[in-house]
């Protein structure tokens, strides 16, 4: 027979009208290609065949040829001259029409965006005649409505155009380390989903995130339709956003990092190599050459955060120092730094 266009409708053969319209809203709402992004070829492809089949079946005449001949001569017309005796089979019941004519008979097979917008307009629970919203099919993004607002119903109604819930937000804790150096980060999570008979089910996924290094707090983590799946709805957005836990020694400012360091006044004096762990775990040694006065800064270059947008770019270290004074000198002390200072008494 070619083509089984029940088997495309999930009907069976005896199916009525209303059968053949549950169906074809479930299977359309499913294969839309607005709502197959990522596969939108093979989902067009899908949609016009269960557009096909409910065009042929939906039609009296075309599904009595179809059933007798085959899906070859229903679109070539060709098909012999009417039986003398009744046909039995799963069919019979469609034979009580008058037996079709090859001589007066064409295909004329319906556009599928005629036939979405038909059924899935308000109250378009008729088969009969064409749409009269030609022109907001899925081309026009019909399918993505999310308010009724295009010609089908709002949220609810059971049969209208799915619309999409709102994204989830995530917060997604990372620490310096992570985001100096990039890290993958496996998330469990949990969702209900709906299957095509429309029962709610949970689901569990291990979801993996690529930290990039440079990213910076805020930075979005899109999933697509890894939401939850209510009845009628495109599941939701899944979205994770990064935020930045609090470092033991380095602050970020932009792609700045910053660290505190404190010296003693001799070491102002005399100078001090100061020697940090870097957030990759290298050793890094700054000398302090010049007299070091409090609230100065030391700015290495190309030490700071990896700049995400060059790779092979880093902003800077600043060192902010601070002098510890003695908390009290003796005289003898205080005679000693009059001498070396050059100070008179």
């Amino acid at each position: 027979m070619g083509v089984d266009y029940y088997n495309i409708l999930k009907v069976n053969r005896n199916a009525s009208e209303d059968d053949l319209r549950k169906s074809y809203r479930r299977l359309a709402m499913i294969w839309h290609p607005d709502k197959n992004p990522n596969n939108k070829r093979e989902a067009e492809a899908k949609f016009k065949q269960i557009s096909e089949a409910y065009d042929v079946l939906s039609d009296q005449q075309k599904r009595q040829i179809y059933d007798l001949y085959g899906e070859e001569a229903l679109k070539s017309g060709q098909f012999p001259a009417p039986p003398s005796a009744s046909h039995g089979g799963a069919s019979a019941s469609h034979h009580r029409h008058r037996h079709p004519n090859s001589s007066s008979f064409r295909f004329n097979p319906r556009d599928a965006d005629d036939i979405y917008a038909e059924l899935f307009a308000e109250g378009g629970s008729n088969t009969g005649g064409r749409a009269t919203s030609r022109g907001r099919g899925y081309r026009d993004g019909f399918f993505r409505t999310s308010n009724g607002g295009d010609g089908g119903p709002g949220p609810g109604s059971g049969s209208g155009p799915l619309r999409k819930g709102p994204p989830v937000e995530n917060n997604l804790p990372c620490n310096l380390e992570d985001l100096f150096k990039g890290a993958k980060k496996k998330m469990k999570i949990s969702r209900t989903v709906g299957d095509a008979t429309g029962r709610i089910r949970t689901v569990e996924e291990i979801l993996t995130i690529e930290i990039k290094p440079g990213w910076k707090k805020g930075t979005k983590i899109t999933f697509p339709e890894k939401g939850n799946q209510g009845p009628g709805v495109i599941p939701s957005d899944l979205i994770f956003v990064v935020d930045e836990k609090p470092h033991p020694l380095y602050k970020r400012d932009g792609n700045d990092l910053i660290v505190d360091q404190e010296i003693t006044l001799l070491e102002s004096l005399t100078g001090k190599n100061l020697e940090l762990t870097t957030l990759d775990g290298r050793s890094l040694i700054i000398p302090l050459n010049d007299l070091v006065k409090p609230g100065d800064e030391v700015v290495v270059p190309n030490q700071g955060m990896p700049i995400s947008k060059e790779p092979n770019k880093k902003g800077n270290l600043i060192v902010k120092l601070d002098v510890k004074y003695p908390p009290r000198l003796t005289e003898d002390q205080k005679a000693d730094l009059r001498r070396v200072l050059g100070g008179s008494s």
